[in-house]
């Protein structure tokens, strides 16, 4: 868990990340409401596949998305994975910001 101040809001955003069997899933919560989702499939031990994300519209502008992606990107990196992104917003964020492409496949 990593624990984010919004600076625009000045509010607490939680980002977790929690797998299950092949699955896993980004969650950012502030105030026990969920902001927003990025999930993943794990296709083996070096590879997951991002292929959705989503955030509550009373949330938009705020880069939820992007804390969730930099989420999975540091555990990609922890556990010396790469990442497929499937998902359109993850895989726009690839070709934008440099500092992650490491960690793509």
């Amino acid at each position: 868990m990593v624990i984010v101040m919004d600076f625009k809001t000045k509010k607490i955003m939680e980002i977790q990340l929690k797998e299950r069997d092949t699955k896993g899933v980004a969650m950012a919560v502030e105030n026990d409401r969920q902001a927003g989702t990025m999930t993943y499939s794990i296709a083996g031990p070096e590879l997951i596949i991002i292929d959705h994300t989503e955030v509550d519209p009373a949330f938009k502008g705020r880069g939820i998305g992007k804390q969730l992606l930099y989420k999975i990107v540091e555990m990609a990196r922890e556990k010396n994975i790469k990442i497929i992104p499937l998902c359109p917003f993850a895989g726009a964020m690839f070709k934008k910001i440099e500092d992650i492409k490491d960690v793509l496949k």
